[in-house]
């Protein structure tokens, strides 16, 4: 069987084969220090870093960014093959959106006629318009941020790597040429070989560095050229951030109203017949104040009383809850600054008792307190 291959050329194969394994081996001596290396000048190498840790980050912000966006991998898996194939996206409803749509549909089964089927479907119209103000936000988000961000890896930084993998294939070029010269320098003297005089041979190899040199000097200036131009994409990048939290805050300003609405919605209903809402506002509170508490007594190191500053009580107060403690005016307690920190309390001990102290109600009386 004969088989023919177009542009198939037995010596190129070879031609080329040879030259990968002698960059193999100028490779493996520059690692092992067994054979001179030019070195890049300070300034290209500083950029070169910076492009690295440009390309680094930004790869990492748009990944996390669209974690957050899409938090499903397979629908960003999904998303971003209907982006390569140039199609529209699939439309998925949201969690608030199923959520919103099951409470709507238990409003309607127990009945308009009761005030829970009543609240149900007014809290699934809301959790829908919650899920329309995220859908809006994601898209916003996506045209104003990532897809900017992700245009710059794709584009300049995608030729600034290729052009330096050219500059790195001029160096190689360069260093080999060098170390022809050098051979061809030790050869002088020597009898002439293969009817080519050691003279000769030096010739060509000067030739061959000072054209090699000649193009690692330009493709270098070339390539230091769009890394200086790096510099600049960070100004468009900090548009982008920009753009970005303000799409946030316009998605969490919505949200807002859309709760604030459906609020005075369920409290028009004659929800507060029903139920105390103080109750459940404190309750809430409690619940917020005790996930503070439990966060601050994690993260809080272990402290003895000598290691804490001394406060004395301007004026007593009674503890709200568990997680604060009752002072007595005048009696001195033991202080520190919560982790992370609260503008309005403490972490106070009194004997045996830990929780959290109002700081309005402290005078601090170890120095360097305030």
């Amino acid at each position: 069987m004969n088989i023919n291959l177009p542009n198939f050329n037995v010596k190129n194969l070879i031609k080329e084969a040879g030259h990968s394994l002698s960059r193999a081996v100028q490779l493996t001596e520059e690692k092992l220090g067994t054979t001179e290396r030019t070195e890049y000048d300070q300034e290209f190498q500083t950029l070169a870093e910076n492009a690295d840790a440009s390309r680094m980050w930004t790869e990492k912000i748009v990944k996390d960014t669209e974690s957050v966006l899409v938090p499903n991998p397979q629908n960003r898996v999904e998303d971003f093959i209907f982006e390569k194939i140039d199609k529209s996206k699939p439309q998925r409803l949201s969690n608030l959106e199923h959520l919103a749509m099951d409470m709507i549909e238990a409003g309607g089964e127990f009945g308009q006629d009761l005030l829970y089927g009543q609240a149900l479907i007014k809290v699934g119209q809301a959790e829908q318009k919650l899920g329309r103000c995220e859908r809006d936000f994601i898209g916003s988000a996506t045209v104003c941020f990532t897809h900017p961000l992700r245009a710059f890896l794709e584009g300049e930084m995608k030729i600034v790597t290729k052009d330096r993998g050219l500059l790195e294939s001029k160096r190689l070029d360069l260093d080999a040429c060098k170390s022809r010269v050098k051979k061809a320098r030790s050869m002088l003297g020597q009898p002439t070989k293969d009817g080519l005089s050691p003279e000769t041979a030096l010739e060509q190899a000067e030739r061959d560095l000072r054209v090699a040199q000649s193009e690692f000097d330009r493709q270098s200036d070339i390539t230091k050229s769009l890394l200086q131009g790096l510099n600049s994409s960070h100004s468009d990048h900090l548009k982008h951030l920009y753009a970005f939290v303000q799409t946030q805050l316009c998605y969490y300003k919505k949200c807002n109203e859309v709760m604030n609405q459906l609020q005075r919605e369920l409290i028009d209903l004659g929800v507060s017949e029903d139920i105390d809402l103080r109750d459940v506002d404190n309750e809430i509170q409690s619940l917020n104040c005790e996930t503070y508490v439990k966060h601050v007594q994690q993260n809080q190191n272990p402290k003895t009383s000598s290691e804490m500053k001394r406060a004395r009580v301007l004026c007593s107060y009674d503890a709200k809850d568990h997680t604060e403690l009752t002072l007595i005016t005048n009696e001195v307690i033991f202080v520190s600054e919560c982790s992370p920190p609260h503008t309005d309390y403490m972490y106070g001990k009194q004997g045996l008792l830990q929780g959290l102290v109002p700081r309005a109600f402290l005078e601090m009386l170890d120095e360097g307190e305030s």
